[in-house]
């Protein structure tokens, strides 16, 4: 009975802990919603293929047919962001990128992706760029406006 109670105590301390990290690590997107460089290079270089709106977020480069719409962390640029999509249809396909910096760091790619939440697009991803728009596009030979 001792252990049943000890294994219920360890379940329920773990359960809370996961629960706290979780929370504290949750992100505007979810796996499903990262776009990896050579997918979006397969797509970009397919004229055959219907092609995404793809948004540059930040200051680091324009890929290949992407937008500019400036850094997201300056609520200026958010708000002509959100007045350039309220014209597209919720079911649009778009790839947000910024690439100035490590994910964990970039101040634009998570207040643009919960725009786009927010504003209910149901289409939408974020480039896998987890160090920067060097090292996981240019470096790679990846087409660049």
């Amino acid at each position: 009975m001792k252990n049943r109670k000890n294994l219920q105590f360890i379940l329920v301390a773990f359960g809370i802990c996961c629960a706290s990290f979780i929370a504290i690590h949750e992100e505007p997107w979810n796996v499903f919603q990262l776009m990896e460089p050579k997918a979006l290079v397969d797509i970009i270089t397919d004229p055959t293929q219907k092609q995404p709106l793809v948004i540059s977020i930040g200051p680091a480069g324009l890929i290949k047919g992407a937008v500019e719409a400036n850094p997201a962390k300056d609520k200026e640029n958010l708000t002509q962001l959100r007045e350039r999509l309220s014209k597209e249809p919720k079911d649009k396909q778009i790839v947000l990128y910024c690439g100035c910096c490590p994910f964990k760091d970039c101040p634009n790619i998570r207040p643009a992706f919960s725009l786009l939440n927010d504003m209910g697009f149901k289409n939408h991803k974020l480039l896998n760029l987890p160090t920067n728009l060097k090292v996981n596009w240019i470096d790679k030979g990846y087409p660049m406006n």
